[in-house]
């Protein structure tokens, strides 16, 4: 292994291995080597997302993933080896580290959208024992984790981070009424989240258990979402006829856009935060959003600053695992795992333990 490892780690590990769609094998493979940059990590918890189960459905992501290829995003760990050019950490350290890391020099880094870096660097394989961490992160997007935060909490910084820059872009503000339809665990961060920035949250599901969890989150008005007209009605009967001043599409599905757009009061905000499949589209009425001035945004992963935002959130214990980690599973049992969270959208969050 190049660096230098200072305690020791085996030769082969257990890793999850997406072949394509529905098909992940759990299979022994080589510890990853690292170059004098890089940091190698032994996983601790790893988080499943809802990309990782649509990227499980369709088989890539035509961005972070091309199989056959490491899977698993959201981890939090300890370092076990270091290169010999790292800076900053060292072996026994407890870390987080991001998905991704930008270049910083490219068009869109230069005007503050690193999100949108030409040559971003996606980093996956955390659905395994242990995951080299390439230089990049480990210079721009690694962060040691304060003494008090557990590995399942850590994990949730990735997500989180995806969202903190939602609400920022978007922006919610104090006193705004904001409408998040889909009750999903990103949906869920949404309505803490708005509730910690101040606004009045109405949270829009299709299941009573999501409701529920939603009010544990702070939710000021729960609606059963269904019929797209009716929804929009009940969103209006609850902001005085004119619709909420932001809302937020947490679900990734055309018909739920055009409903979230709809929802909005005159001069209002949708965030279409859930990424729909390929070759979708929505009809929006050009006159109302023209006479109306509303304003449609999107909001894609996140930032380092965003990133440093989550672990703060998470260290004051604003979102804890607690609220959306419902299972624990080995590696072992993560197809299953895979296969339930398809069949069960909107499911909370499994921690997989290698």
């Amino acid at each position: 292994m190049n660096g230098r490892a200072v305690v020791l780690v085996e030769k082969q590990m257990k890793a999850a291995v997406l072949y394509g769609k529905e098909d992940l094998q759990i299979e022994s493979v080589a510890v990853p080597s690292i170059g004098d940059g890089d940091v190698l990590v032994r996983v601790q918890a790893a988080l499943t997302c809802g990309t990782d189960v649509k990227v499980f459905r369709r088989g890539y992501h035509a961005r972070m993933i091309v199989p056959p290829a490491l899977f698993g995003h959201e981890l939090a760990g300890d370092i076990v080896a270091i290169g010999k050019k790292v800076r900053g950490f060292k072996v026994g350290q407890r870390v987080v580290a991001a998905n991704s890391a930008p270049c910083l020099e490219c068009f869109y880094c230069k005007r503050d959208s690193p999100n949108l870096c030409e040559d971003l660097l996606f980093n996956n394989g955390a659905y395994a024992e242990y995951i080299r961490i390439p230089s990049r992160i480990v210079e721009r997007n690694m962060y040691e984790m304060p003494d008090h935060v557990t590995y399942q909490d850590a994990a949730l910084v990735e997500p989180l981070a995806c969202v903190l820059r939602g609400i920022d872009e978007t922006p919610v503000r104090a006193g705004d009424t904001v409408a998040v339809i889909g009750l999903g665990p990103i949906g869920l961060m949404f309505v803490r989240l708005a509730k910690a920035y101040g606004a009045r949250v109405i949270a829009l599901g299709r299941r009573k258990t999501q409701l529920d969890r939603a009010s544990a989150m702070g939710a000021d008005e729960l609606v059963i979402s269904g019929d797209p007209g009716e929804t929009v009605e009940k969103v209006r009967a609850l902001t005085g006829g004119r619709g909420a001043d932001v809302a937020i599409e947490a679900v990734g599905n055309p018909e739920v856009w055009e409903t979230a757009a709809k929802s909005l009061r005159r001069g209002g905000t949708v965030n279409f935060f859930g990424g729909c499949s390929n070759d979708s589209y929505i009809q929006l009425d050009t006159q109302w959003l023209h006479y109306s001035e509303i304003t449609c945004k999107a909001s894609f992963h996140h930032t380092p600053t965003h990133i440093r935002k989550a672990l703060d959130f998470v260290s004051r214990g604003v979102i804890t695992a607690h609220d959306f980690v419902n299972r624990v599973e080995p590696l072992t049992n993560l197809l299953e795992v895979m296969r339930h969270l398809m069949s069960h959208n909107g499911h909370m969050k499994t921690a997989i333990i290698p």
